[in-house]
């Protein structure tokens, strides 16, 4: 997430991506600063324009920047879900996927977390990653968003094992939690802050409970989302990174 900033480091982030494979999960403020047209192109398509055709994306707050995002949907087309909605569910491999939209309402009676509660009850598939641009948890300056917890306590009810999101420029994995940030080895999910793709980094500003790893360097999250587990590897552009490996509840 947080990529598209002309002069920034999405075309290093790119080139890592350039020798990875799989489905690219673009996590919101995908073009600075307002997420117009203009921004996409100069911005955005440029660099990880290329990987366009296998990018499944959530929009963010810079994206809505320009009147309902227009431009963020016009780019990505049917990759960004249902025209105008920013939510929308698929399987990959054994997984199921859940692309959340946090720039609309997400509370407990909203369209959004109704059509969430249907769309886990319907899905068999024994994994569920859930990603969006807001952090319910961060250690970074725009700090946790508790407005997110009906969204957390849909997954965490449905037995989701994964969340990842952006908004602050770092990278920070959290231990597996409940709704309200207890730690839970049972059924907590496990988040992934990823907001490292190209715009300027931020640093630590309050350190949470249970946050395992914290960088602040320009990269990009691999996940193998394998039949009962996931491992994951954050790639850095220069620097240490993160690796480690999990099992679905």
């Amino acid at each position: 997430g947080d990529i598209g900033l002309c002069g920034g480091s999405a075309d290093r982030t790119a080139r890592l991506i350039d020798s990875i494979g799989g489905t690219v999960l673009a996590l919101g403020d995908q073009a600075y600063p307002a997420g117009s047209t203009d921004d996409y192109a100069r911005c955005y398509d440029p660099v990880w324009g290329r990987f366009k055709a296998r990018t499944r994306t959530v929009p963010g707050n810079h994206d809505y920047m320009t009147a309902l995002a227009q431009p963020y949907y016009d780019y990505f087309g049917a990759q960004a879900g249902p025209a105008g909605r920013g939510y929308y569910s698929y399987d990959l491999g054994g997984w199921h996927l859940v692309a959340l939209n946090s720039n609309v309402a997400y509370d407990a009676a909203s369209p959004q977390v109704t059509w969430l509660k249907a769309d886990l009850a319907a899905s068999s598939a024994p994994c569920v990653l859930a990603y969006w641009h807001h952090p319910r948890f961060s250690s970074g300056p725009h700090d946790s968003e508790p407005a997110l917890r009906a969204v957390w306590a849909a997954l965490y009810a449905a037995g989701a094992d994964v969340v990842l999101v952006a908004h602050d420029h770092l990278y920070e994995r959290f231990a597996p939690q409940d709704p309200d940030g207890k730690p839970d080895v049972t059924r907590g999910i496990r988040q992934f802050t990823a907001g490292t793709g190209g715009s300027d980094l931020y640093a630590m500003v309050n350190r949470k409970a249970n946050s395992e790893a914290l960088l602040s360097s320009h990269g990009v999250l691999t996940l193998t989302l394998r039949d009962g587990g996931y491992d994951w590897t954050f790639v850095p552009v220069s620097g240490a990174g993160d690796r480690g490996s999990a099992s679905c509840h």
